[in-house]
C-alpha cells in the first residue's frame, strides 16, 4: 500500500487533488485508517490516477471524467470515442475563437476599412415568438428582435412579467440608435444598468421580483452579447450547434466543480435556483463578449422554458432546417410545449445574411 504522498508523488496528482477525487468517488482510496482517516492506495490504482491526470491536463471537466471513467472500467473503446467527441467539441470551438482572433488583429492592424476587407454588407433576418405554455396561468416572458437588438428575459416573482418586460424595453434604444462597433461592449454594459434600475422601479422594494436577460447588439459585423441568469444564447455554424451562454445556476456551478453531471443537474430539485439576475437587490455583473460574425450564422435566444425541455440535438435539428426564422422559432415553441410545455418559452431567432 502507498501512502497519499507516495501515491500523489507517482500518480503527479497533489494530495489535494486526491482528497477532492475521493469525494467526488472519482479515485477512492483502498483504504482509510478508522483512527487518523489516512488514505492509503494500491499500486493498481496508478494507472485510474493516470487517467485522470491526463484528462484533466485535456481541460476536460471533473463531470465528464467520472463518465470517462466508469465508461472505462466496463469497456475502454466505449470511453475512447467518450475522449474523440470531447476533444472534437473543444476542437470546434477553438476554431471559433481562433476565428474572433483572427478578425481582432487584422481589425487592429489594418482598421475597419483598411485593404483587404470584405465590402460584402452583412444584416440580420430576425422572428421572436413568446408562449405561455401547456401549465402556467401567465406568461412573465419577453422576447424582442429588431434591426440591431434581440433579447430573451424570463422573469419572476409577483411581478415577473413587468420585470422582464421593463428589462427589455430598458435596451430598446439601442435598436435605433447607430452603435459605433469600438466601445459596443461599454454602452451595452451601460444599458444594462438602466435596465436594473427599471427591475427595480417595478419591484417597488420587493425582493423578489426579478428577471433574468441575454440579450445580441449588432454592429453590422460583429454581435455584442450580455447575459445574466440562466436564459442562453446558442449559434449554429457550419451545421455546428454551439451554446455561447453559461448558465448563472447554483447546478450549473455544481457541474462546474464536478459534483454533477449534467444528466443530475437536469432533474436537480434546485436547478431552477440562481446565483445571478436582474432583481432589486445588490446589482450583478453580466458576461460580456463580443461574436465575429459570418454569413450563414444562426443565432438563438431563448428562455429555460425551451433549454429545460427541448435536448440541444434537436434544438439543432430544428435549427438546421433551411426555414426562415419565424418557422423556426414557431417550430421550437411548439417543441416545448409538445415535451408538456411546464413553463413560459420564449425564442428567438436570427439569420446573418448578406445584405
Amino acid at each position: 500500500m502507498l501512502t497519499i504522498g507516495a501515491f500523489a508523488k507517482a500518480s503527479r496528482l497533489s494530495p489535494k487533488a486526491l482528497r477532492l477525487y475521493d469525494e467526488l468517488d472519482l479515485l477512492r482510496p483502498a483504504r482509510v485508517d478508522p483512527d487518523t482517516g489516512y488514505r492509503y492506495y494500491a499500486a493498481a490504482q496508478l494507472e485510474r490516477a493516470r487517467l485522470v491526470a491526463w484528462l484533466r491536463r485535456l481541460g476536460m471537466p471533473l463531470a465528464e471524467i467520472r463518465r470517462v471513467c466508469l465508461l472505462h472500467d466496463r469497456d475502454p473503446s466505449a470511453a475512447a470515442r467518450e475522449i474523440r467527441a470531447f476533444w472534437a467539441r473543444v476542437e470546434a470551438e477553438t476554431a471559433v475563437r481562433r476565428d474572433l482572433a483572427a478578425f481582432l488583429v487584422d481589425h487592429l492592424t489594418t482598421g475597419p476599412d483598411g485593404p483587404g476587407k470584405d465590402t460584402a454588407m452583412l444584416e440580420l433576418r430576425y422572428s421572436a415568438h413568446s408562449d405561455t405554455g401547456r401549465v402556467r396561468p401567465a406568461n412573465q416572458d419577453t422576447a424582442y428582435a429588431g434591426t440591431r437588438l434581440l433579447a430573451v428575459a424570463d422573469g419572476f416573482g409577483p411581478a415577473g412579467a413587468p420585470a422582464s418586460s421593463a428589462a427589455v424595453e430598458a435596451l430598446r434604444f439601442l435598436d435605433t440608435d447607430e452603435v459605433p462597433a469600438g466601445g459596443v461592449l461599454d454602452i451595452l454594459e451601460d444599458a444594462v444598468r438602466g435596465a436594473e434600475q427599471a427591475v427595480r422601479d417595478v419591484a417597488d422594494g420587493s425582493g423578489d421580483v426579478g428577471t433574468t436577460l441575454t440579450a445580441l447588439l449588432w454592429t453590422g459585423s460583429r454581435l455584442a452579447l450580455v447575459h445574466i441568469g440562466d436564459s442562453r444564447a446558442y449559434l449554429l455554424r457550419d451545421g455546428e450547434l454551439f451554446r455561447i451562454t453559461h448558465d448563472h445556476t447554483m447546478v450549473q456551478s455544481m457541474v462546474d466543480e464536478g459534483r454533477l453531471t449534467p444528466e443530475e443537474a437536469a432533474s436537480h430539485p434546485q436547478r431552477a435556483l440562481l446565483l445571478k439576475a436582474l432583481t432589486s437587490g445588490s446589482p450583478a455583473a453580466p458576461d460580456l463578449r463580443l461574436h465575429d460574425a459570418r454569413p450563414g450564422d444562426r443565432y438563438l435566444l431563448c428562455s429555460d422554458g425551451l433549454s429545460g425541455v427541448v435536448p440541444d440535438t434537436r434544438v439543432r435539428q430544428l435549427l438546421a432546417t433551411p426555414a426562415s426564422p419565424d418557422e423556426t422559432v414557431r417550430a421550437l415553441v411548439e417543441a416545448a410545449n409538445t415535451a408538456g410545455g411546464p413553463d413560459n418559452v420564449s425564442c428567438v431567432v436570427a439569420d446573418v445574411v448578406e445584405a
